[in-house]
């Protein structure tokens, strides 16, 4: 029997410590979307600027690169389990750069995932490059695919459209990186803006969804779920990560801190009026996790 690491009093947020590849096989729910934030296989003793100063880019040993054979077995073996983890109608999203994001698309089309889109996400606030021997790297890729070929998909076409003063958005999103007041609880080598998991969320779940983050870092995946009124399992190897995320969902239990985080995220200040009957309480315990 699975025992959570950390499990919310409002059954909103569960986190498990552990390998995806031990856990996932071990429950049986269905989840309307996932995010995965995989290794990008980028850590080669490279270094980059961060807060004016020169810094490593190696993230850890879970981010070291192997050869392309073991990346493509890797990714492979990960998207499969998840797949059997979504729902007939759910979509997934899968965050990467050139290093992995290639490697992923492939996987997906070989596993019969239909691929929807691909965003290119633009930094507004990108480090500088420190060679000038090329371009300054800027932007990441997020492929958003569903199960299946051929069962409709979930889109929430025209909040997407207010969000973008009421023109179609496109698969260019133009926004920062984290910024201070993100990393109260500490900071994850790779953590996402609140803002960029927000919209993809809003973008792609209905209200009080279930949402899967294999990879879950420090749970940026399970806190913007929970600013917009969804539900939320983590999986997350390193501990000191998973107490990361535990300690940012307790921050926001306290309702102002809920609030002042909520008035930072300019999509979901647009979106108020679609949040404003949604929430999170005993009275959503039905279809609840196994554990």
């Amino acid at each position: 029997m699975i025992s959570p690491y950390y499990k919310s009093s409002d059954h909103a947020f569960t986190l498990l410590h552990g390998d995806c590849f031990e856990l996932l096989p071990q429950f049986e729910f269905k989840f309307d979307m996932i995010f995965a934030d995989p290794p990008y296989f980028l850590s080669n003793d490279g270094i980059s600027i961060q807060s004016g100063k020169i810094v490593s880019v190696n993230k850890g040993e879970w981010d070291k690169g192997g050869t392309p054979e073991k990346i493509n077995e890797f990714n492979h073996k990960w998207l499969a389990l998840c797949r059997d983890k979504l729902k007939d109608n759910g979509t997934i999203w899968i965050s990467g750069t050139y290093h992995n994001i290639f490697s992923v698309a492939n996987a997906l089309t070989e596993l019969g995932y239909k691929i929807l889109n691909v965003i290119t996400w633009a930094k507004t606030n990108p480090p500088p490059n420190i060679s000038c021997r090329y371009f300054t790297y800027s932007t990441e890729f997020i492929i958003w695919a569903r199960k299946l070929q051929k069962k409709p998909h979930f889109f929430n076409y025209e909040l997407m459209k207010l969000l973008n003063d009421n023109k179609q958005m496109t698969d260019v999103w133009r926004l920062p990186a984290i910024a201070p007041w993100e990393k109260t609880c500490g900071k994850h080598p790779t953590q996402k803006p609140l803002a960029l998991l927000t919209r993809i969320i809003l973008a792609s779940t209905p209200s009080n969804a279930w949402i899967l983050d294999p990879f879950a870092g420090s749970s940026t995946t399970g806190i913007a779920a929970n600013l917009v009124y969804r539900r939320y399992l983590g999986i997350e190897r390193e501990k000191s990560f998973a107490e990361m995320g535990k300690k940012r969902k307790i921050e926001i239990e306290n309702l102002n801190r809920f609030i002042e985080i909520q008035s930072k995220i300019k999509d979901i200040s647009v979106s108020k009026f679609y949040l404003q009957n949604d929430t999170l309480g005993e009275d959503k315990y039905e279809n609840d996790l196994p554990f």
